[in-house]
Order: structure tokens, then sequence, then C-alpha cells
């Protein structure tokens, strides 16, 4: 299956295992009072926002109502260990960056999940670019991210940057343009981007890789610029902002993915059901504007088709980790 942005990836294998539940399955499904989205990074942020979009549209197809729960901590493992251990009664669901599951297991020597058998996928959400933006601390001259690298290098006190996370796609952007640069970038990773912006803004750091919308919404402060985009083609959201490629960085267009999951052993007819539900709502004009406000590029998938994906990330950042060589302790 081909991910690619604006294409609302099609649900029939979900729409045809729907036809075939009963009406007792139904009855279980429509039974759930209160269900819970819990996602790993803070509020404010653009998965936690995410998830508050989607939460409005659970009632009452899926549950009576939703909720939505911060889980902050270990770059998001607290979040998934947390739902990992949860009934998988459909109570619980989980939403996290795909670079959780992807990446980690070649950083970590020992994860406390398995990202391929401790969850069921149910959907992707959205695709969203990544951002190199720089704060106060940056001079203005600064335009570009090779003035910014050419910057850092001669600037040894402020070569440094934040992320939502150690380990998350973003860092590994950072630390991608510092190898191919030469710098020495060190790295500051946080519960989240919100945390590392007021960090930016305060001037404790001097730059930010993080996903564009947790970005562009700074940019009225004055105080943030956004120096290149990860995505392959500019951002429809900052589409006067470069790409690494047109910067002359190559090998540089990343994207990634917020995605569904319930605990593992969820039946069919629940991850059917909230499969189903999912897809309705991402195809709503209301829930398409709201992510859009905020960097995001709404869609969905089968959980086959979120399985295979996951399949197909893993394999792709193996060599990037290596070549990298960070490493975690689990």
């Amino acid at each position: 299956m081909n991910f690619t942005r604006r294409h609302m990836l099609q649900t029939t294998g979900a729409s045809a295992l729907l036809a075939g539940i009963g009406q007792q399955a139904f009855a279980q499904a429509s039974s759930i009072e209160t269900a819970t989205i819990v996602t790993g990074f803070a509020a404010g942020g653009t998965s936690d926002t995410t998830c508050r979009r989607l939460a409005l549209k659970l009632s009452p197809d899926y549950a009576r109502t939703a909720v939505v729960e911060n889980r902050t901590g270990a770059g998001g493992q607290i979040a998934v260990s947390y739902v990992k251990g949860r009934p998988a009664d459909g109570t619980t669901i989980l939403q996290t960056p795909t670079s959780i599951l992807t990446i980690y297991p070649h950083i970590y020597k020992k994860l406390p999940y398995d990202p391929m058998v401790d969850i069921t996928p149910v959907s992707i959400a959205c695709i969203f670019d990544f951002g190199f933006a720089v704060g106060p601390a940056v001079p203005l001259s600064v335009k570009t991210v090779p003035e910014f690298l050419a910057w850092a290098k001669t600037n040894p006190a402020g070569a440094n940057y934040g992320s939502p996370a150690a380990g998350s796609t973003p860092h590994f952007i950072g630390a991608l343009l510092g190898m191919q640069a030469g710098v020495d970038l060190k790295h500051a990773g946080y519960r989240g981007t919100q945390p590392a912006m007021l960090d930016l803004l305060g001037s404790n750091i001097s730059a930010v890789s993080g996903p564009i919308g947790d970005i562009t919404q700074h940019l009225p402060s004055g105080k943030v610029r956004i120096l290149g985009v990860s995505g392959a083609k500019r951002s429809r959201f900052a589409p006067d902002v470069p790409t690494f490629g047109e910067q002359g960085i190559k090998n540089m267009a990343h994207s990634e993915w917020f995605a569904f999951f319930l605990p593992a052993k969820a039946s069919p007819e629940l991850v059917a059901r909230l499969n189903t539900t999912m897809k309705n709502a991402l195809a709503q004009k209301d829930v398409i504007d709201g992510l859009g406000t905020c960097g995001l590029e709404a869609m969905s998938s089968t959980p086959a088709e979120l399985t295979e994906l996951l399949k197909k990330d893993t394999a792709k950042w193996a060599p990037i980790v290596k070549d990298v060589g960070f490493t975690a302790e689990g």
C-alpha cells in the first residue's frame, strides 16, 4: 500500500468485516460507557489535539462518552505500556506517533512492550511533516538550515536543539542534519514539542525539530522562524518554507503518522467497530479542517494497512539508527 498525503485510504476490509458481525457483537461494542484515549505527550501538542478532535466523534457509535488522558514520560513509552496492560474490552485506546513503535526497537535494548504483539492496530489518523525552527538565541541573519549549521559550527555554545522525545523522528532529523554538516548538535529531549518550544522562546535552546503544527502556532509571536521542512514537497501549512532537499540537504525527506491502537487480543468486532468510527470521523470536514489548523493531514487506513506500514517503517529506520549511532537505556 502506497501511503500518500491527500489520499484517504479505503477501508473496505473493515466494512466487509462489519457486515458479518452479528447483533450481539454490536450490542457489546455499543455498551461501552466511557472510552479513554491515551497519549504519551503533553496537552496542547499535536498528538493531544488529535486525540481530543477524535474523542468528540466516538459518541454515540463507539462509546457514550470519551475522554483523553495524557500519560507522559519515557518518550511515549509510558502510554504504550499502560495501554498494553489494560483490558482488551475497547475502553482504552492508544494514540501514538508511529516512531515509538518503529524506531524505538532499534535504540532500546529492552522495551517494556513489543509493538507487533502487545497492541492491536486500528487505523492511521493523520500524516505530518516536521519543521526545523530557531528562536531568539539565533541571530536574525540566519535564514536557512545551512546557515544555522554554519552558525552552530562557529558558536558551539549554541549548537543545540530540542525535540519531543529522545529517539523520536525529529530527534533523528536534527542528528542527521548535524552529521551531514559535520556539526556536533547537542540534543535535548522533552515530553512533547510544546515544552521544547517554551525553552526555545526563552532562549534556553537554539532550535527545535518537531511536528510542523507544533511550531506554526508560535509564528505570530515573531520570535520563531522555521528554516526548513522535512517533507518531499513543501508543506501547505508553511508554503514559503523550503524543504531540506531544496536547501541542498540530501536524503532528508521524512514524514510521520499518528495512529490508533487497542490492547492486544481486542476482538475483531471491537477493532472493526472502532476502525469504522474513526474512518467516518476522519472524513468529516470539521475534523479535516481542525487537524489542518495543527499542520496535520487527516487520513485513515484498515488495520491491515497500518500493520504493513509499521513493518515497512521499522525496516526503513534500522540503517538510519545505525548510521547515527544513538542508543538508549531501556
